[in-house]
Order: structure tokens, then sequence, then C-alpha cells
């Protein structure tokens, strides 16, 4: 579905990817991992065109979408969850999610069930139910995380980009979030992930890319990352 061949991109003159390789096949989760500063962030906003590559090619679906704006990389069905949330603060939870639906409701995506996925979306986070008419600038930053994420999927996008869902949240709304990860996979949408936590990542995705200074170092079987004695060491506190 999703495949990254040879990308190179940066910011100004700094060259933060290094020709990297991956592949997202379609229902999967995949996972991409590193220490602070590997380039795991600058690969997401590549791939949603938030910035431009300087080499290498991105496909969706066959077609090549690096290059293209990120408007119109949405318009092809590839949601980003952005690190930091990024909600509309002056706007309710429900015009929010309205918003992740905006290319359904101009035509440029197929419209499908609006309402019933907005109904869906509030099963699938709880919380945003019971906050529907409250601004998201006054939820707590548990309750924001879900928001975006519940944003993306309002899209009804070929793929989702999640970028550090969990971070700055307390261990019990980190358990809420890839609880609901898991949710979706069970639901068949496939998923680029990527996060801090790489034992909780490594544990819900199938395959893992590990990031590391813009170069991917090893990649296989999330199964099997878990148990690689250097991926252990250097991610997974030794196997924690």
């Amino acid at each position: 579905m999703l495949s990254i061949k040879n990308l190179e991109a940066g910011y100004g003159k700094v060259q933060v990817l290094h020709g990297i390789s991956m592949e997202v096949p379609k229902g999967k989760v995949v996972t991409l991992i590193g220490s602070n500063g590997a380039g795991k962030t600058t690969t997401m906003r590549a791939i949603s065109g938030m910035i431009q590559p300087t080499a290498g090619e991105i496909n969706l679906h066959g077609k090549r979408i690096d290059g293209l704006e990120s408007y119109t990389i949405a318009k092809q069905g590839l949601a980003h969850s952005p690190e930091g949330r990024r909600v509309f603060a002056t706007m309710s939870v429900t015009d929010n999610l309205i918003l992740g639906a905006f290319p359904r409701l101009t035509g440029s995506r197929p419209k499908g069930d609006v309402a019933g996925d907005l109904e869906r979306a509030m099963e699938l986070f709880p919380r945003l139910k019971e906050r529907r008419l409250q601004l998201a600038g006054t939820l707590s930053g548990g309750e924001q995380q879900m928001l975006a994420m519940a944003r993306a999927v309002m899209l009804n996008p070929e793929i989702v980009l999640l970028d550090e869902p969990s971070m700055g949240l307390a261990p019990i709304l980190v358990e809420e979030v890839f609880r609901i990860i898991a949710d979706l996979k069970s639901r068949g949408v496939t998923m680029l992930l990527v996060e801090q936590f790489a034992a909780a990542a490594l544990k819900v995705a199938d395959y893992g890319y590990v990031l590391e200074n813009g170069r991917i170092s090893v990649h296989g079987e999330a199964s099997k990352l878990r148990d690689d004695p250097a991926v252990k060491a250097a991610y997974l506190g030794g196997g924690h």
C-alpha cells in the first residue's frame, strides 16, 4: 500500500534522512522506532507532504505522492495524526471530528456515511463522546491526543500515520491509546506508528523498522525485533 524508496529529506541545508526504504502493507501495523533525533518525525512529515523530500520516492497504491501538497495527499487517503496533537482549540470536539471528514464532505473523497462514522468514532473514543460539545482546547492532554487520532480516522483513510501518540501521557492513558490502536488494527486499519515506547509499539505492530541517524539499521517482524538483543538493549530497556 505505502512504499518508500531511498527517501532523503531534511530542513534547509541539514539532511536528516539518508536514503531510507520502507513498506507498509494493506491492513498491517508497521512501527518506526528510534532515539530522539533519529529522523522519525521527519519521515512522517515527508510522507504526508508537510516537508518536501529532496530525493527518493513515496508511493501510495502505486501512485507517487512525493512532492504533492498535504491536502492533495489527504485526498488520496492518507491521514496524519501529528506529534503534538494540534487540535483546533477554539472549536468543539464534534467540529474537530467533522473537519477530519472535510474531503469527504467536499467530494474529493468518497463521502460514505459521515454521520455514522462520527458516532462510531465516539464509541471508539468514549471520552470524546462525553465531551462532544466541549472546546478542544479545554481537554486534557490525553483527551486531545485521542481527538487527534479520531480526527484522522474520520477521513476514512487508506492509511493512518500516528506520530508519538503516547507522548506526555500518564501511564493509564498510554494503555488506553494502545488499546485504541489495537482496536483499529482489528478493524483492518493500515497504520504507520512512530512511538517512544518501543516495547508497546512492537507488541501491537506486525513489522518494525529501527531508524538510527537517518538510516534504517535493522528491520523485521515485530516479534523478532522484540527478541533481538541489540534492539532490546538500545530501545527496550534490556527487555522490560
